[in-house]
């Protein structure tokens, strides 16, 4: 365990044990939500620029002061966390600024490393919704720095470190579709991203990263986000068998989420060999209003 997360955890252990009417007066002036949780919009010291926002609680939010580091609230996680006590991008607090209505926080930081975003980017947001067009699409304008791989490791689970989303990131900067986009649609778009990138240097993309690593690697992720996905559906059903509703929506999200990033690795398996995924939908499209039963026992003959 880092010692960020040693003191985090330390932290939380003592401030579970406390009253709630014993806070200090600063604190009692926030209006947090139903969930205990205030939004916090982080901001580079030195330009301004909006680097991500997270959630703070009232014990996030009192570390946060005490260290002059950087502490949130992860909903998925239900626990806090500090930021770069994974990767050792912490943040440095130099002001935190209260809005009008006293439910939105700002907190200027110096980015350590200069990576905020766990895409390997300066900024969580690095997208810009380009409206020139008659059909506005979202535009990826910054690149990424380093690898995610490079800063979490190949292997962490979601459920152990900050989430990796290399599936959504190259989805969202890659292939920009709009919400009324349909499934054939993002498909399409994937498959044609996924042949480009076979040409593209490793340096580049993620996707071309893998490419450059080999079937094997590929392979590998398939096998990792799918145990991944396995974890997240055990947790979802413990969190509906306790009845913990206000812990659901994450926890389906998680579901999804990580179900996401398995089919979007099996994509780029079928792209090593060329294979269109309008091929595997039209198999299934075959299977349709069959038993299960017949069509796997005609499978064998």
């Amino acid at each position: 365990m880092s010692t960020l997360r040693a003191t985090t955890d330390a932290f939380t252990h003592q401030t579970s044990n406390e009253d709630n009417t014993q806070q200090p007066q600063w604190l009692n002036t926030l209006t947090f939500n139903a969930d205990g949780l205030i939004p916090a919009i982080v901001q580079d010291h030195q330009s301004g620029q909006i680097l991500m926002m997270a959630w703070m609680n009232a014990d996030a939010l009192k570390l946060t002061v005490e260290t002059k580091t950087a502490v949130y609230f992860s909903r998925s996680r239900n626990k806090l966390w500090h930021k770069g006590e994974t990767s050792g991008h912490t943040q440095q607090v130099h002001d935190i600024y209260l809005d009008c209505d006293a439910d939105v926080l700002v907190l200027s930081v110096t980015q350590v490393g200069g990576i905020a975003c766990h895409t390997g980017r300066q900024s969580c947001f690095y997208r810009r919704l380009d409206l020139e067009n008659a059909e506005p699409n979202w535009q990826n304008i910054a690149p990424v720095l380093k690898d995610p791989n490079d800063i979490y490791g190949s292997s962490e689970s979601v459920t152990n470190t900050v989430k990796n989303s290399e599936a959504t990131t190259v989805l969202s900067a890659s292939a920009p579709t709009t919400q009324n986009s349909n499934a054939n649609t993002i498909l399409q778009q994937l498959d044609r991203v996924l042949v480009e990138r076979k040409q593209a240097d490793a340096d580049t993309s993620y996707v071309a990263s893998l490419y450059h690593k080999g079937l094997n690697k590929i392979l590998e992720k398939v096998g990792e986000e799918a145990t991944e996905s396995i974890i997240a559906a055990k947790d979802l059903q413990q969190i509906q068998n306790a009845n913990l509703n206000n812990a659901l929506a994450d926890a389906q999200y998680e579901l999804i989420y990580e179900v996401a990033d398995v089919w979007f690795h099996t994509l780029v398996t079928l792209a090593w060999f060329n294979i269109d995924s309008a091929k595997v939908l039209a198999e299934l499209a075959r299977r349709f209003g069959l038993s299960g039963i017949d069509e796997k026992a005609a499978r064998h003959k």
